[in-house]
């Protein structure tokens, strides 16, 4: 059985110019951003390497650049490997943390990458306009144990919506809900042990209950897009269940959208499963650092670093042994 996951990284490690140079040397990335621009009909790759950020960072545009710039990084690591004379190395799992499910489904033959950035264009607007009326906002909380979250959760909620909606490492969780309740449970988180309470420049409160609306417009939206079973096991956000069907992918889609993403215990689920190596498949090393708090046991390879290259090759030759 494998012991290798590829893990594919959400909203927030977008930046300017990622995946430039890598589409600039590798054929196979520069068609996935090809793609991507027709799929969208406008060139988000001119948005991705030039800027600005501050509409790149716009929820409705960071979420289709994050799936393609991912995908650029997985189609270059597969033709670095062909080039090698290597065959690909079949993960045991793939696995996004929220966004990033998207990612995971197109590595895992879910969907087309088409579908997939035009999917997550769609998921960005309709974000942004869910729970409109109700004023929505997000904390990160440092250092809080996490026996206390109940606690949190029941005081904060007397003043509005409030819940976990990433429980991204030990002693790092993100809260979810109305403005009021959120900067009500930072205060509280505080009192309650944690070390740092920061609410966040958002006005989405993902991963919520007030992300109803936007379920509802993914699941019409889905409705009309074909879906195939995964060739490789996914993990759903929520509750880290193993998803290997059609049917089962999409509802993930519509339901990750209200429910909350616990990155500890899917990472913790897949090292149970035999899995000691952890590729991440995007931008950035935002996944790596949380996988090394998790698990730090394990080896994670993040395959946007160019000092990785020697290491890829590396579990590939490995993993034909």
């Amino acid at each position: 059985m494998s012991t290798i996951a590829f893990v594919f990284p959400g909203q927030g490690s977008q930046s300017v110019g990622m995946g430039r140079d890598l589409a600039m040397t590798s054929p196979a990335a520069g068609a996935v951003f090809a793609a991507a621009d027709s799929a969208l009909g406008e060139p988000i790759s001119e948005l991705i390497w030039a800027g600005p950020a501050e509409q790149l960072d716009l929820t409705e545009q960071a979420q289709p650049a994050l799936l393609a710039t991912s995908i650029a990084i997985l189609e270059a690591m597969r033709e670095r490997w062909a080039q090698a004379g290597l065959v690909a190395p079949q993960p045991a799992f793939a696995a996004g943390h929220s966004m990033g499910q998207y990612s995971a489904f197109v590595a895992a033959g879910v969907i087309s990458l088409e579908d997939g950035v035009r999917l997550v264009r769609e998921r960005g607007r309709l974000m942004q306009a869910s729970g409109q009326g109700r004023d929505g906002a997000m904390a990160a909380l440092i250092g809080l144990d996490d026996a206390r979250l109940p606690e949190l959760v029941a005081a904060a909620a007397a003043h509005g919506t409030f819940v976990v909606a990433n429980r991204n490492a030990p002693g790092q969780v993100v809260v979810s809900g109305e403005r009021a309740a959120v900067e009500a449970g930072a205060e509280l988180a505080k009192g309650f042990g944690a070390k740092r309470a920061i609410v966040l420049p958002v006005s989405v409160a993902a991963h919520s209950p007030l992300m109803a609306e936007a379920a509802d417009g993914m699941r019409a939206r889905i409705a009309g897009v074909e879906f195939r079973d995964p060739v490789t096991t996914l993990l759903a956000n929520a509750d880290h269940r193993p998803i290997t069907t059609a049917d089962g992918a999409r509802a993930e889609l519509v339901e990750h959208l209200t429910a909350g993403v616990d990155w500890v215990g899917a990472v913790q689920t897949m090292q149970a499963h035999g899995v000691r190596t952890f590729v991440e498949v995007g931008p950035g090393k935002v996944l790596t650092g949380l996988i090394k708090r998790i698990a730090p046991d394990v080896d994670i390879i993040p395959a946007d670093d160019p000092a990785s290259t020697d290491r890829l090759l590396s579990l590939a030759a490995s993993a034909a042994d």
